[in-house]
């Protein structure tokens, strides 16, 4: 069992996926990113903190001491983070600035047992089809992009406006789950082998 400091019911699903049994646990940061942070520098740090900030939270409720596992995603054009969309015309903005462009999405994993703590990043390139602002409008009315960063989830509608990708495709939804089995087992938590999920 382990402490998820994310309400995303993405990765909610890719540990259930894997067999991780966790209890879903809210941590609030600030993530604004400082002046001049490289992409990878800033997602990493974002995980680090929410792990971190799950940590405290766990502390402070007096709940069971337990691993706690953090993420943090971004889409990267160029070197702009491009983080949630504010409004609708945001939205379309965004999706037409990757129109025909690859992007980078960069995911740090994070996790820590009060002692240690320890990150992974995976980097994923995605390549965009080439569409409209009317084709962008027509997705942006689905209600999808609005919640996710750089404004379309590719393991939802979004997919269709996704030519290719290079990297993990687990990465891009929000939990590359590779980098993640990786840590918890440094931390003798095995994938398959968890007990049920409780939430």
């Amino acid at each position: 069992m382990i402490y998820l400091a994310s309400q995303s019911p993405r990765r909610k699903e890719l540990l259930q996926q894997i067999g991780i049994a966790f209890q879903q646990i809210h941590c609030g940061i600030d993530e604004t990113p400082l002046l001049r942070e490289a992409p990878e520098a800033y997602v990493t740090r974002m995980a680090e903190e929410k792990a971190l900030a799950g940590w405290r939270q766990l502390t402070l409720e007096h709940l069971p001491a337990r691993p706690v596992l953090a993420a943090d995603t971004s889409v990267i054009l160029g070197m702009k983070i491009l983080g949630k969309p504010e409004n609708e015309l945001k939205a379309c903005d965004m999706l037409l600035s990757l129109s025909g462009n690859s992007h980078e999405v960069f995911t740090a994993v994070a996790v820590t047992d009060g002692n240690n703590l320890s990150v992974r990043v995976s980097r994923t390139v995605v390549r965009m089809t080439a569409f409209d602002r009317k084709v962008a409008e027509a997705y942006v009315a689905t209600g999808e992009p609005m919640d996710k960063a750089g404004a379309y989830g590719i393991q939802g509608k979004g997919a269709v406006l996704v030519d290719s990708i290079a990297g993990s495709y687990t990465g891009v939804v929000g939990l590359p789950v590779r980098e993640t089995a990786d840590l918890l087992q440094n931390l003798g938590i095995s994938p398959w082998h968890s007990q049920s999920v409780k939430n």
